[in-house]
């Protein structure tokens, strides 16, 4: 009886060793014909790429992507769907493909090329900065992620000069708003936008004329400490500014007028001077 039992173990060994390796040979067979069709898919898509075809050519990304997820060209397949996207201006195609390459693939090399693609898929959005607040904060938000995550890439450089511009965008809508409200003489909605603009973009093109419309507000309403603070500041730092000479005429009524007469005499020294030159005389 021994024996017996000892006879059908070793034949079930012998049962289960084959089928294991038939099943390793069916499992290898099958990896290799699905790398094939991973890297056939690839090639299909680049092909369509290049062609011009961007939709099928993310199409065949995305076939790639899901018919191997556990290869390393599926973070490759995701990431040129979202650049094929992006190619022809399919903006929110692009940024979903993004995203989820982020989400899925947080730790690829290649995440900070995504984070970089996805903000300036955002700032490629902005047409009117009236209207697209939304498409402006995301861009910012992910170009200052670039700029802590990678300081020291091509990529934080790029960023940096797109914050810049993009601050830019966001003063002059402040500036927009705030002298809509002072032509309204609506001052406390005016006053906090001009101070949005030197608190927040004070590196930005418009932080003089916002010191400048400080100083009229709060002339305008009687606070005269105020509007001199902020005509000091105006002064202190950007003394040739045509803002200060403006803030400088709301203490010094007369010398706007004594400017406005010099400027005409000019005007008026320089035509009689053209006239000299003037072939017809």
């Amino acid at each position: 009886m021994n024996l017996i039992n000892h006879f059908i173990l070793v034949f079930l060994f012998v049962i289960f060793a084959s089928c294991s390796k038939d099943q390793l040979n069916e499992s290898v067979i099958k990896e290799k014909s699905l790398d094939g069709q991973v890297l056939e898919a690839y090639t299909e898509g680049l092909d369509a790429l290049k062609g011009g075809d961007v939709l099928f050519a993310a199409k065949k990304f995305n076939e790639a992507e899901m018919l191997f997820p556990q290869s390393e060209w599926a973070p490759k397949s995701a990431l040129m769907a979202a650049y094929s996207y992006y190619s022809q201006d399919y903006l929110e195609d692009s940024i979903a493909e993004l995203e989820r390459f982020l989400k899925v693939y947080p730790l690829n090399k290649n995440s900070d090329y995504a984070l970089y693609l996805l903000a300036t898929s955002h700032y490629e959005k902005i047409v009117d900065e009236k209207k697209d607040l939304q498409s402006i904060l995301l861009a910012k938000k992910n170009f200052n992620k670039i700029i802590k995550k990678y300081p020291n890439t091509e990529y934080a450089l790029d960023s940096e000069f797109k914050v810049d511009l993009i601050n830019d965008i966001l003063a002059a809508k402040e500036m927009y708003i705030g002298r809509y409200y002072f032509d309204r003489k609506k001052w406390i909605p005016a006053i906090n936008r001009f101070r949005t603009v030197i608190d927040k973009y004070d590196t930005t093109i418009y932080v003089e004329e916002a010191l400048h419309r400080l100083v009229e507000v709060h002339y305008i309403i009687g606070l005269n400490k105020e509007a001199e603070k902020y005509a000091q500041i105006l002064g202190y730092n950007y003394k040739s500014s045509k803002w200060y000479e403006k803030s400088y005429a709301v203490f010094n009524k007369d010398y706007e007028k004594k400017r406005i007469k010099i400027e005409k005499k000019k005007k008026s020294f320089i035509n009689k001077a053209k006239s000299l030159f003037d072939l017809d005389e």
